[in-house]
């Protein structure tokens, strides 16, 4: 199989047919496959019961990945953005690419970590990054992206309003709890957890005012929580309707 014939197999935007190429169908059930590997070798009961086949798993994953990465750096010159060294190079730190490379390193740090519990469950959780390799065959992924980038300026603000309300309720919670409750309320980074737990209705119950005056401005922001809440849903879903309307309206395009 020549450069050209890989390229069209493994970049979906090469080819002329809808669909996956059979390749990319194969890398996209292993991907699954990896990922769903990654999530029960978190189970240490799994782990003990067969230690040698999470092991043995992950290596076969990792062998074929590493050959699509080097057949990708191969092939990707007949995209005329990645020509040359110079383009490879480009390539290798484009967003794609960047992402099937973090797909593959969390194997071989596993082994510099054994000794350090915490990284070792990092490393494992990692491995899901697989998972994101999957937006490269989808049209749903670009259309989530130029949604996002459509309503960014709303989304900022959106994003600005809620960060002010979250601090002016901690300020306010503080002022009126901290000699109730100086353990949860003693500061405006204290009271700010609970601000949190409140305006994204949550509402853990961990925390809670005691004061009549607490009280009445937990409420407020109960309320406020709501709309705060509303406000970045409703943007996303008019934003997500407009991209995909575009996207049956000019499907080419």
């Amino acid at each position: 199989m020549n450069k050209a014939a890989i390229y069209r197999q493994l970049a979906p935007e090469a080819r002329k047919q809808n669909g996956l190429s059979v390749l990319n169908q194969v890398i996209g059930v292993l991907i699954l496959l990896a990922s769903l590997t990654a999530i029960l070798e978190t189970e240490p009961t799994l782990r003990a019961s067969a230690p040698w086949l999470f092991p043995t798993l992950e290596t076969i994953f990792v062998v074929v990945f590493i050959i699509e990465y080097l057949l990708r750096l191969y092939s990707i010159g007949e995209d005329p953005r990645y020509r040359g060294l110079s383009g490879r190079f480009r390539y290798i730190f484009s967003f794609w690419a960047l992402v099937d490379l973090m797909a593959i390193l969390p194997y071989f740090l596993g082994f510099m970590v054994h000794d350090n519990a915490f990284l070792v469950r990092l490393l494992r959780l990692l491995r899901m990054l697989r998972l994101a390799r999957l937006g490269r065959f989808s049209q749903a992924w670009s259309g989530l992206a130029d949604a996002l980038h459509s309503r960014s300026y709303e989304l900022w603000l959106s994003a600005g309003v809620a960060g002010l309300l979250l601090l002016f309720s901690s300020c306010c919670l503080y002022v009126v709890e901290a000699a109730a409750q100086p353990e949860a309320f003693g500061s405006v980074p204290r009271a700010l957890w609970w601000s949190i737990a409140t305006l994204t209705t949550v509402g853990y119950g961990d925390v809670t005012p005691i004061t009549a005056l607490g009280k009445f401005f937990a409420g407020l922001t109960a309320v406020a929580g709501i709309g705060i809440i509303a406000m970045p849903t409703g943007i996303l879903a008019a934003a997500f309707s407009d991209a995909f309307q575009k996207k049956r309206n000019h499907p080419d395009g």
